[in-house]
């Protein structure tokens, strides 16, 4: 009989009552959760529902992201490589072949699950760990741009656009301009990732993935399949983000390289995660409902500053100093992401 390394995950669920109270907590905020943002449309503006939507795509990217760096202990900083082919797939097969977005993310999905398996596995099989990981993966990324701009089956630097439709479409996921339908479908998606991570979490593979990242020779010794579970944790997340990729475009109804593989989309997948905290269920999530919408209240505030700011107002570049300055000053007083800092105090 195989056991497993002990983890704080594991030692949380070790008591079935203990399980089951955890669950239910899980269930029970995720559903809370998901009528709150529901109702958004009713109360937002279009601006703020285009970022509310934004926001989403970032939080579906981060809890991909956080399956495979957080609980799989395999830091990713070339996630826009999946994001793209997610992205790519989507809009090829919709512009030149008519099928619809929900296939494509189907297709997409398994597509990146298979690039981002065969990617770690060579990683791994050669002892690429740590930095020399995320160098790995950056550098795939970058792979993929450079073949996109030179391909002219994907357009080259011009990329696809998305043809517009003259009605409302289900099945080509296209609806009139502020629908509440483009916020309530990547809200189906981001809820059905996180109820997948909860499972996953409480599940043998997440429990055996986390014991390999915490000690892998360690794991490896109680009979634990390392690269297997690894691999398991890789898929799901790749597969995760392009689904993601796939929605970026129907909601844009554009996609170019920079777009799709620029290293800036690894760190959108790579910020809400680590401001919200790594390895955590609902870090990412909270991270991103930070993250998706400060950008547009710093832009905001330095276009129509109060009085006494009226000094800034029109200073290139500070929109951006400011933001680096609140995202540095996060992970100095919380240096285990929001969720994680804050559940870490409460439990003492």
């Amino acid at each position: 009989m195989t056991t497993t390394a002990p983890t704080a995950a594991s030692a949380t669920t070790a008591d079935p009552r203990l399980k089951d109270t955890w669950l239910t907590r899980q269930l029970l905020t995720l559903v809370i959760g998901f009528v709150v943002v529901a109702m958004l449309p009713f109360l937002l503006g279009e601006q703020a529902q285009t970022v509310a939507v934004r926001t989403l795509i970032f939080a579906i990217m981060a809890v991909g992201w956080n399956i495979m760096s957080g609980f799989g202990g395999m830091f990713s900083f070339g996630h826009a490589a999946f994001f793209g082919i997610g992205a790519y797939t989507g809009a090829y097969l919709l512009v030149e072949h008519g099928i619809s977005p929900w296939l494509s993310m189907i297709v997409a999905a398994v597509v990146s699950a298979a690039v981002g398996t065969t990617i770690a596995y060579l990683c791994l099989r050669y002892r690429l760990a740590g930095s020399y990981f995320a160098l790995a993966t950056f550098a795939f990324a970058q792979m993929f741009l450079l073949l996109v701009q030179n391909l002219e089956v994907f357009n080259k630097t011009e990329g696809f656009n998305v043809p517009i439709l003259p009605r409302d479409s289900w099945w080509m996921l296209q609806f009139e301009k502020g629908s509440a339908n483009y916020l309530w479908i990547p809200l189906v998606i981001l809820a059905l990732a996180v109820l997948g991570t909860i499972f996953y979490v409480r599940s043998r593979a997440g429990q055996y993935v986390q014991a390999i990242r915490d000690d892998a020779t360690a794991a490896a010794s109680l009979g634990i399949d390392t690269m297997k579970y690894r691999l398991i944790a890789v898929a799901a997340s790749c597969a995760l983000t392009a689904v993601a990729g796939v929605y970026y475009v129907q909601y844009y109804f554009f996609v170019g390289p920079e777009q799709a593989f620029g290293s800036a989309v690894s760190v959108e997948a790579i910020v809400p995660a680590v401001i919200g905290g790594i390895g955590t269920i609902w870090g990412p999530v909270l991270g991103a409902a930070v993250i998706g919408p400060l950008s547009e209240v710093i832009n905001e505030i330095l276009r129509r500053p109060p009085a006494f700011l009226e000094f800034l107002q029109g200073s290139i570049g500070l929109d951006v100093a400011v933001y680096s300055v609140i995202l540095i000053l996060i992970v100095i007083f919380l240096p285990k992401g929001i969720f994680g800092t804050v559940r870490e105090r409460w439990r003492k």
